[in-house]
């Protein structure tokens, strides 16, 4: 018994027919329409299914992923079911499979799965992303690997997964092999009713250091700087870092680059009292320090929950 989680997205879009096919709607088709679709899911895996939510990824919310999450503990709480398949846009796909990674602690293959084309393409590739995550779902190898994700025939762990280009069937890509994916489920524990909010800041040429007093002012716990290289952090910004840390926000350095952004080279993040992503992209980063802040953590044990594997 595979059970399927729909969140809308691209698989379940249809075109705008005023656009020329330039434009579509996201999450318009229910998930009954898009298993009817593939009828060889039959012949994989006994199958039930639910509609959690229909929207385009770009607007998924973290109390859409808390949403998410307690039908996903839910779900993985029967008995009866042996495997998950969520379909989900991919613009934050890869956003939402690790907060899931991070949050399930289970055996049970969760697989993650969605189209860059609309359900109605004349080559919609949603059909064999569903066909290829139900098959995966359902195999004894996706056991105690944590939440994945296929697409274009390739699957991929949630903790290296990205989207690398905006167009294209090939736009997913992973730097370690699937089958090498350590289950996470690090705040599996963890209930919360709400996540703080954490910010990302890009670094660049001339970045202003107002947008760090904006994002506490609204109400930030945390801030993620996504800098330059090494994690460079701008001498103009100090004064505001200071400010927000002296008032109790958790500040991050992550990179924009690929690779890790190292403790204390390139800064004196001890001395500073701010936190490192390792080689955790800011997106990733954003989502583990605000479990972290729901959680409780502080200093050091915050360090440490960052940079788990």
């Amino acid at each position: 018994m595979i059970h399927i989680l729909a969140t809308g997205g691209t698989i379940a879009g249809e075109a705008d027919p005023h656009s020329g096919g330039a434009r579509y709607t996201a999450g318009v088709r229910p998930v009954g329409a898009l298993l009817a679709a593939v009828p060889d899911l039959a012949g994989i895996a006994a199958l039930s299914s639910e509609q959690v939510l229909a929207l385009d990824s770009k607007d998924m919310t973290p109390a859409d992923w808390l949403t998410l999450l307690a039908a996903t503990r839910r779900a993985l709480g029967d008995p009866l079911v042996e495997g998950l398949v969520i379909l989900h846009g991919t613009d934050t796909l890869e956003e939402t499979a690790y907060f899931l990674h991070l949050t399930l602690a289970t055996g049970k293959p969760v697989v993650l799965t969605g189209a860059m084309r609309p359900a109605d393409h004349p080559a919609a590739d949603g059909p064999a992303n569903l066909l290829a995550a139900v098959r995966l779902a359902s195999s004894d190898e996706a056991r105690n690997k944590g939440v994945l994700a296929v697409m274009n025939g390739q699957a991929h762990g949630a903790r290296h997964l990205v989207k690398a280009r905006t167009g294209g069937l090939d736009a997913f890509e992973s730097s370690s092999a699937w089958t090498a994916a350590r289950p996470d489920g690090r705040f599996a524990e963890l209930a919360p009713m709400a996540l703080p909010q954490v910010d990302i800041l890009p670094g660049y040429a001339g970045a202003p250091a107002g947008l760090i007093d904006a994002c506490v002012a609204d109400g930030a716990r945390g801030l993620v700087l996504a800098l330059t290289g090494h994690g460079s952090v701008p001498a103009a910004w100090l004064p505001a870092l200071r400010r927000a840390r002296d008032g109790g926000v958790a500040i991050l350095r992550a990179s924009r680059c690929a690779g890790a952004v190292i403790r204390n080279a390139n800064a004196d993040d001890d001395r500073e009292g701010w936190l490192t992503a390792g080689d955790l992209p800011p997106p990733k980063a954003r989502i583990a320090l605000m479990l972290a802040l729901a959680g409780g953590y502080s200093g050091s044990a915050t360090q440490a929950s960052l940079l788990s594997a």
